[in-house]
């Protein structure tokens, strides 16, 4: 009998799962994986593959065995977004899906504020992290201690805070929002307060870019995303003039003069979605660089031009990781229940506004707003 084999009997499986340099691209393996290649052959060359079977042979078969799912956030690398992944997306659709899965494990392939959402939403659940480190900037950038203070300096005004930050950021807020949703909890939470003031934090580019969308005066925060921020307009010029015929997509976690260059704008599931819908014949992703391979192997018909810029946060995050993590059941992502309950009614009150179906886009064709920063 397989001693992975997920029905083999506790005294049948003595023998503990090897060090991941010891596992090998055998018969067996090349069986259980020929097919997943076939999804990412596009992005992965032959050569890579059998380092990379190996891995996701072991790490499917344990999913099995820990009764585990994994999330894979768009910026994955495709070894891990299409061959480990089993919910895929942005974070927020991470965390509300694995809410409703049965498994009692769940891998957040992506960083850590994702695993503490995830650890919000499914409290009863065992929440892995591949690798403690996976920070990220945008969230780094505000802690609870700046809300509460913005709390007090501002007590008229509600606080929208995006969902790319802490538990404890979240916990000290009145309502998440999503960079699909933002615009929607902005306009929703301003009726609600019956005030045209919103303060949106952390994500400075992301309030100006939905100041530009709404007659809501928006207060910000000066915190950024490491990756989006670095774009500017000269590279969406010098990409226009060395490939006329593509679509340039752009994500509003980019300064507005970038979106403004772009010929669309949009949330990961937006510019994915737009890709999916148009299919131009070249596509160029002004995002982190691997959603435009993650897309690629959805759309095979259209030819990605990649203006590579990593997350160093979401790298990572790698099969080998993600096989220890299951392999020992490490690192547990734990949130205090009080911030955790406080982090819940946020994010539920996003939640309870209108579905808006379809990922929508941003307008970038209206004229860019000045928005003030909080002052604490």
């Amino acid at each position: 009998m397989d001693r992975h084999d997920p029905t083999t009997r506790p005294e049948e499986a003595a023998v503990p799962w090897p060090d991941a340099g010891a596992l090998v691209y055998d018969a067996g393996v090349k069986a259980r994986t020929d097919h997943l290649y076939e999804k990412v052959k596009s992005v992965v060359t032959p050569m890579e593959w059998p380092l990379h079977a190996p891995l996701i042979d072991a790490i499917n078969r344990l999913k099995a065995e820990r009764g585990a799912v994994i999330l894979a956030h768009n910026y994955m690398t495709a070894d891990i977004f299409h061959t480990v992944g089993d919910i895929m997306g942005d974070s927020l659709k991470l965390a509300q899906e694995a809410a409703r899965t049965e498994a009692s494990v769940i891998v957040q392939a992506g960083v850590h504020f994702m695993a503490e959402t995830a650890k919000i939403l499914s409290p009863e659940k065992t929440v892995l992290i591949p690798d403690e480190r996976a920070g990220c900037s945008l969230a780094a950038s505000i802690n609870g201690a700046n809300v509460r203070a913005i709390r007090e300096a501002y007590p008229d005004y509600p606080i929208v805070t995006y969902v790319n930050t802490s538990a404890e950021v979240k916990a000290y807020s009145d309502i998440c929002c999503t960079s699909s949703n933002a615009v929607q909890v902005v306009e929703a939470v301003a009726a609600e307060w019956n005030t045209d003031t919103v303060i949106l934090i952390p994500d400075e580019y992301l309030a100006k870019n939905v100041a530009s969308q709404t007659g809501i005066r928006i207060l910000t925060w000066k915190g950024s995303c490491e990756v989006h921020e670095q774009f500017t307009v000269e590279d969406i010029e010098a990409l226009r003039a060395a490939h006329p015929e593509a679509m340039i997509i752009t994500h509003p976690e980019c300064p507005p003069d970038v979106l403004k260059a772009a010929d669309f704008a949009g949330s990961t599931g937006a510019m994915a979605a737009y890709v999916k819908d148009h299919q131009p014949q070249t596509a160029i992703l002004i995002t982190e660089c691997s959603m435009s391979d993650n897309v690629a192997v959805e759309n095979p018909g259209v030819n990605f031009v990649k203006p590579c810029n990593l997350c160093p946060h979401m790298k990572r995050i790698t099969l080998k990781g993600i096989y220890e993590a299951l392999r020992d059941m490490k690192h547990e992502v734990h949130v205090d229940p009080v911030i955790a309950a406080r982090a819940k009614a946020s994010v539920d009150a996003m939640l309870a506004l209108p579905s808006l179906g379809k990922p929508p886009a941003f307008d970038t064709s209206k004229p860019a707003v000045a928005i003030p920063y909080v002052r604490v």
